[in-house]
């Protein structure tokens, strides 16, 4: 018996944004869904426009367990994961050991095949897929200042200097092209 994907399902009981106030809860397995959705569009438009050579599904794949690790240590919010080198180092160990653990729920024949996906391998597709992540945190800080709730003011700026900063054409497409969509009203996307 292996225990992984009812392990997995418990992604959606992991609350993002612990620190702040939220006009609705967002868990690391609809934000796990989101990342995939982008880090998919990412790849396809460094693929189509600027001469990337991503697999689009790959991505899609490994954006969709790269929160999974914290289903054992929930989610450690930014100011405290990055407040020293120190802090943030012990805690990639720890995440390391989380996806062992998550890994080894596997059974034996399948380990290999999701040993990447787990680990999550430092290398250009990881880039777009922390790249999607950014966008995901944005779009949650947008949506809740978009509400009203001036709980994510700093988060929204902060964020979207660190999404400037990144050096990925497909994220200033994404930014240009999608982006203000998520301040409109149902009724104005229709």
């Amino acid at each position: 018996m292996s225990s992984f994907f009812a392990y997995i399902s418990r992604m959606k009981f992991i609350k993002r944004w612990g620190l702040m106030r939220n006009t609705y809860q967002e868990n690391i397995q609809e934000h796990s869904t989101q990342v995939a959705m982008i880090a998919h569009n990412l790849a396809l438009v460094e693929n189509k426009f600027y001469g990337g050579n991503y697999d689009p599904n790959y991505i899609m794949v490994l954006a969709a367990y790269h929160e999974v690790s914290e289903i054992i240590t929930g989610d450690l919010p930014t100011p405290i994961k990055y407040y020293n080198p120190q802090i943030m180092k012990e805690y990639k160990k720890i995440e390391s050991m989380a996806g062992k653990k998550i890994l080894n729920m596997l059974p034996d024949e399948l380990q290999k095949d999701y040993k990447d996906i787990i680990d999550q391998p430092n290398d250009a597709n990881h880039k777009i897929v922390k790249a999607a992540d950014k966008i995901a945190a944005y779009i949650k800080c947008v949506e809740e200042l978009t509400a009203g709730n001036k709980e994510f003011v700093q988060a929204e700026k902060a964020t979207k200097k660190a999404i400037d900063e990144l050096d990925l054409q497909s994220v200033r497409y994404f930014m240009d092209t999608f982006m203000e969509s998520y301040k409109l009203t149902l009724d104005e996307l229709s």
